[in-house]
């Protein structure tokens, strides 16, 4: 560890200002892309919790060491951590399309305060550290590196009279390089036969003629219909 911080280990007045003060700044920094891209929880957002972890982290070493109450002094930041939980857990959606969205900034805003955390614990160095790798990760300095790029999802609809033109569809759809993200049966029985509705979720890599894989799904041998919704 950095031996400049030493004399800021303990909480001293100038040592709780400094704390706050780079909580304040971290959380704010962390926060300033989420804002750029027009995010749920901008930095104003991240700001406010890091600097809750911060002041957490202070209030159970203040009550353990200075108050001498006999405490286990991680459980209040334990609770934090589980609270942000929840609280990035409102910034995740699901689209139109069946794309997720949020969870970078879900992540991120876990992340702020678990770094508000380490600096108002004195862990100065780990802190700003992880602060910097999460603002590089969120940025187009990682942000490309093993990603690959897709076009939004789209949902089909195939009614089928038996389990064999079901498999043979989705091996169609997968022998082009598309991907089924979700399935969904259901069947209905009219007292003679049996007929099945499967919704499936698409994803592709490479621009796709919707109107042209219908058809060619609609054709496969026990297929009753297609459609695309």
């Amino acid at each position: 560890m950095l031996h400049i911080f030493d004399a800021l280990r303990d909480l001293s007045l100038h040592s709780i200002i400094l704390r706050l003060f780079l909580a304040s700044i971290m959380g704010m920094i962390l926060g300033i892309e989420r804002s750029y891209r027009n995010r749920a929880a901008g930095f104003r957002t991240h700001m406010l919790v890091c600097i809750a972890g911060c002041v957490t982290a202070m209030t159970a070493i203040d009550l353990y060491i200075y108050q001498h109450i006999a405490t286990d002094p991680t459980r209040l930041p334990a609770q934090i951590i589980t609270g942000l939980g929840f609280l990035g857990a409102g910034t995740i959606f699901v689209t139109k399309k069946s794309t997720i969205q949020g969870l970078t900034t879900a992540a991120g805003m876990w992340t702020a305060g678990i770094v508000g955390i380490a600096i108002g614990a004195g862990f100065f160095e780990g802190g700003i550290l992880a602060g910097f790798l999460v603002i590089a990760a969120e940025t187009s300095l990682f942000g490309r590196i093993g990603k690959v790029q897709h076009l939004p999802d789209f949902r089909l609809v195939i009614h089928y009279g038996n389990t064999d033109a079901l498999d043979n569809a989705m091996r169609y759809i997968k022998d082009h390089r598309m991907r089924i993200r979700n399935l969904q049966i259901e069947s209905e029985n009219d007292g003679n036969e049996t007929a099945y509705t499967a919704v499936l979720t698409v994803r592709t890599y490479k621009k796709t003629d919707h109107t042209a894989l219908i058809n060619k799904i609609d054709d496969i041998q026990g297929v009753i219909s297609v459609n695309e919704i």
